[in-house]
């Protein structure tokens, strides 16, 4: 893996981050938030820094050689904390006990970052290797230690957080548990990493040459695996919004007859602001709904019980079920009211004091509005009942010879 292999992975982070920064400044006490912006400077930083170009530039600036080993290794152990941590919150539980395994985490990688930084000074790393370290100084004093230290590290983080996340996601279900299958499997190749690092660790040991699978393998998996597990901790959230936004936008959709029905007791077009067409699905529904519940208002004075009661009837005949009989019912009063109300363009009924309605479709009473609109346009029902509706007005208006 060359640097772009390593820097576009880090611009990556980095970009979620910046996208996450403005949420963190409005909620600094999120420990959720706060736990989600660590691991993403955490992720951008360890690849940033482990990039071959990256670890030659840092060994010059300081002059001291081969200091990005440890500085990686630091990184990588603070990166396996913040997962830890961002699980433990993202899990949620009562606060106090969140909180004290969250510090119980971060104490123990604390410790391990200083004993990285401790063992480095003690060891002696005259050559410096850019890719290899872990291989080249394996037997070396002290530096065999810190190599050991830091691997054993990310191993119990990896277990801990495929532990952790396996037996969560068998608790839920929906995005969130995708995205937790995702991210055991990003872990997956975070441990075949480790597996190829202590194959090769235990190679020099042994005697043997298995530098390759440290050199050229591990980092391959170690960025396969980061990138998988980012996308797991991203996809329940994503997914939530991209589902919150199509159910919304089918419910904007379904209101549509009903919303079609009112038109001409709700002058839609008169508003005094118009929606933007920007205007998020959420805020388009709002407004569908509020221009509904004004068109019953209007209507109510027309609304006809005894129609109501006969669709009713008729929708629950042949033991139908009774919520979608009350929604064919509300929608035949409606629809027999909006007729009522176009054969009455002066609005005399209006004016009649004490004019009552039924308590259903009333702007206090809740009803199932989409229901109601389905039925406009599906219920047999509702379409026999228009169909009358237009027999009589033919006949009404039929020449008497």
């Amino acid at each position: 893996m060359n640097g772009p292999d390593y820097y576009i992975p880090a611009a990556a982070m980095g970009f979620a981050l910046a996208f996450k920064l403005p949420s963190l400044l409005r909620a600094r006490r999120d420990p959720l938030l706060r736990s989600v912006c660590a691991l993403l400077a955490l992720a951008s930083a360890v690849f940033f820094f482990a990039a071959p170009p990256t670890i030659e530039r840092v060994n010059r600036i300081t002059g001291i050689t081969n200091v990005s080993a440890p500085l990686v290794y630091c990184l990588l152990s603070a990166f396996s904390a913040s997962c830890l941590v961002l699980i433990v919150n993202w899990r949620g539980g009562p606060a106090e006990v969140t909180r004290r395994v969250s510090r119980r985490w971060i104490g123990g990688y604390t410790a391990v970052v200083v004993a990285i930084a401790v063992l480095f000074l003690l060891g002696d790393t005259p050559t410096e290797r850019l890719r290899d370290l872990d291989t080249y100084y394996v037997r070396t004093p002290y530096v065999r230690e810190m190599i050991v230290l830091y691997l054993a590290a990310l191993t119990v983080a990896g277990v801990g957080m495929t532990v952790l996340c396996l037996r969560w996601s068998l608790r839920v279900r929906g995005w969130l548990r995708t995205g937790l299958v995702v991210i055991v499997v990003g872990y997956l190749f975070n441990l075949a990493y480790l597996a190829t690092k202590f194959t090769a660790v235990f190679a020099r040991w042994a005697g043997g040459d298995l530098d390759g699978l440290s050199t050229y393998a591990a980092p391959v998996l170690a960025s396969v695996g980061a990138l998988v597990s980012a996308v797991g901790f991203c996809l329940p959230l994503v997914g939530r919004r991209l589902t919150d936004r199509w159910q919304n936008w089918a419910t904007y959709r379904r209101l549509g007859p009903l919303w079609h029905e009112l038109r001409t007791v709700t002058p839609y077009g008169a508003r005094p602001v118009r929606m933007s067409w920007r205007a998020s699905a959420e805020l388009l529904v709002t407004r569908r709904e509020s221009d509904i519940h004004d068109g019953l208002l209007g209507l109510r004075p027309y609304f006809d019980a005894g129609v109501r009661a006969d669709a009713y009837s008729a929708a629950a005949t042949g033991g139908g079920d009774p919520v979608r009989a009350q929604a064919v019912a509300d929608a035949v009063m409606v629809t027999a009211a909006v007729r009522a109300r176009g054969a009455d363009p002066d609005g005399a009924v209006l004016q009649v004091a004490g004019a009552s309605a039924p308590d259903i479709p009333s702007g206090e009473e809740p009803r199932d509005l989409v229901g109601m609109s389905l039925a406009l346009s599906r219920s047999p029902v509702v379409a026999a009942a228009r169909a009358a509706a237009v027999a009589r007005s033919a006949g009404a208006h039929e020449p008497t010879r």
